[in-house]
């Protein structure tokens, strides 16, 4: 075994948040997360889970932090994200996203007037790569090769979220966040798309954080899962710690 290369350190990262006089706290005293590693994040709605995902996503910036680093290569210099949104450095923060992170969203959240081939090519476009058959070999991994040419509206749910996970993957990111990715398909659906999905990244040497609410379909993939707890506060504050 080589040595550990950690693409996230964490330590004393805070988010609150406050909906309708409900005060919402996630505290993160101590997150590391190696390259190459599958993480399952687990808990019900509302616990704070989509919150985290956003922070390591780079997409929502925390209310207080201890310190943020992020290495998505090997070989790298961990970088200061924290310094980063300090110094407002929101451009930086968006390359890093669109160059290191691939998203899966719970909906798909495909474009509904691209057809699959160019919704799965738009990270690759946005990036400058090439066309070199990267997508149409992913659509046979996937089982969509046949849909390439179809609007995302004459799938069915199953079908949409596999062009969503070849999409987050076809621009090869370091990191693979996905929120949720099978909750609205069936039970069958679900395991068939989640254990595809894991074979991918595994093939692909991909780091894959995955928010769910069900322990039980994932854990037979191999995932490690984050210490997640949840308490209310005297002052009604509910509070998610997550550490792992």
């Amino acid at each position: 075994m080589g040595e550990k290369i950690l693409i996230y350190h964490l330590r004393d990262v805070v988010k609150t948040r406050e909906t309708e006089g409900a005060a919402f706290r996630l505290r993160v005293p101590s997150l590391q997360i190696a390259l190459g590693e599958k993480i399952a994040l687990i808990g019900e709605s509302g616990c704070g889970k989509s919150t985290l995902l956003d922070m390591l996503a780079m997409i929502l910036q925390p209310t207080e932090v201890g310190s943020f680093r992020f290495r998505p290569e090997r070989g790298g210099a961990p970088m200061d994200i924290s310094e980063l949104w300090a110094r407002r450095k929101y451009n930086r923060l968006g390359d890093l996203r669109k160059e290191c992170i691939g998203y899966v969203m719970q909906t798909g959240g495909l474009l509904p007037y691209m057809n699959v081939r160019e919704n799965m090519s738009l990270s690759r476009r946005l990036l400058g790569m090439p066309s070199d058959g990267t997508v149409e070999a992913l659509a046979r991994h996937l089982g969509i090769e046949r849909h390439l040419n179809k609007l995302p509206g004459l799938l069915s749910a199953g079908e949409r979220q596999r062009v969503a996970i070849g999409r987050a993957l076809a621009h090869r990111p370091s990191i693979v966040i996905a929120d949720e990715p099978t909750a609205s398909l069936d039970p069958i659906a679900a395991e068939r798309i989640m254990s595809l999905f894991i074979e991918l990244v595994e093939e692909l040497n991909i780091t894959v954080i995955i928010a769910s609410h069900a322990w039980r379909h994932i854990e037979r993939l191999g995932l490690r899962r984050l210490s997640h707890q949840s308490q209310r506060l005297k002052d009604g504050t509910t509070e998610s710690i997550v550490t792992g």
